[in-house]
């Protein structure tokens, strides 16, 4: 299957997943000593979604994120440097320091915002996408949520309202069977979140969201679906993050709040989407380990130069909190 892709291509899906996976391991010390204060919700183990999806967009396309984003808005566009001073709260952070962790945008690259409200920014993505018909741009907008939407019912208003006028609208659940802590089967009499969709007459299907070229295949046909006018599409993606809900590890400091089984997470560890690229990559003899070595050192460059970027940025200046927040009238 690798046979089919330019070999360029191939190495710049891995070289998107090694930064995402990269900074967001550079995180772990920094929030671990209380350097960083705001909540942190690392993308880890489901890197191949963001990667996938985003091949296949353009600038022009509209973005929309939840509270766990740092990979969709790398994958968008985003510069690492503005993602990781928006983490640390500096002046240069994409929000300016304003937003910390959930709350990022770069307009320029079509990431129109993050936000942790729970299924918040679905209803943001259906009007952008209607916008978009409105204006003819040829445009898709993208709406990034975790199984935990799935008991919001704004999801299915905005599912059946994109629905009734064919908005080219994508909405993509990252499904990682846990919502904060909640199992995914203890909320729902099916594991099947895409029959949902399939019952409002949106096109649905459930894939594997650790193999970064399924995704990116199921992604493209969708993507070319929604822009040539036939109405949204749904793609459940499932996979696992690697941290906790929360920062690096749900059990530190004596507190026990990750239910998940050692079994269980020991199991998705083996299937990690980075790992399994990698081995593709290699066993196929497309690429040398040698070459992806290389890859790796220019990425951990990158990631020491944002973090130096930020130590070099200027803290918020508490005097203008309250910019920015509303338009400013005109003289």
């Amino acid at each position: 299957m690798l046979k089919k892709y330019e070999k360029a291509f191939l190495l710049s899906l891995y070289r998107m997943m090694i930064r995402i996976r990269y900074c967001e391991e550079s995180f772990v010390d920094p929030i671990l000593q209380g350097i960083i204060k705001c909540p942190v919700h690392l993308y880890s183990g489901e890197e191949a979604i963001a990667t996938g999806v985003s091949a296949n967009l353009e600038d022009k396309d509209k973005v929309f994120g939840n509270h766990r984003s740092h990979g969709h808005f790398l994958a968008k566009g985003g510069q690492m440097e503005a993602l990781v001073a928006e983490v640390f709260c500096k002046e240069m952070g994409c929000a300016r320091g304003r937003g910390g962790s959930m709350h990022l945008i770069d307009p320029t690259k079509g990431f129109l915002g993050a936000a942790p409200i729970v299924s918040g920014t679905i209803s943001l993505t259906m009007g952008a996408a209607l916008g978009s018909k409105i204006k003819k741009d040829d445009s898709v907008a993208v709406s990034y949520f975790g199984d935990g939407a799935a008991g919001e019912g704004v999801l299915y208003e905005s599912l059946n309202f994109a629905s009734i006028h064919k908005l080219p609208m994508l909405f993509v659940c990252e499904n990682n069977f846990y919502a904060t802590h909640m199992p995914l089967r203890e909320t729902r009499s099916s594991d099947s979140i895409y029959e949902s969709a399939s019952s409002l007459g949106v096109k649905a299907s459930r894939h594997d969201g650790n193999d970064v070229l399924e995704v990116y295949e199921t992604a493209k046909e969708a993507i070319d679906y929604c822009r040539s006018g036939n109405g949204p599409v749904f793609l459940e993606y499932e996979t696992y993050r690697l941290r906790g809900h929360v920062g690096p590890d749900d059990n530190i400091q004596g507190d026990h709040t990750d239910i998940r089984p050692p079994s269980e997470v020991a199991e998705w560890c083996q299937k990690d989407p980075i790992l399994s690229f990698t081995n593709r990559l290699i066993e196929s003899g497309i690429v040398t380990k040698n070459e992806l070595s290389q890859i790796n050192k220019d990425v951990d460059a990158e990631v020491v130069a944002a973090h130096e970027f930020t130590e070099c940025s200027l803290n918020t200046n508490i005097q203008e909190l309250k910019s920015y927040v509303f338009k400013q009238k005109s003289a």
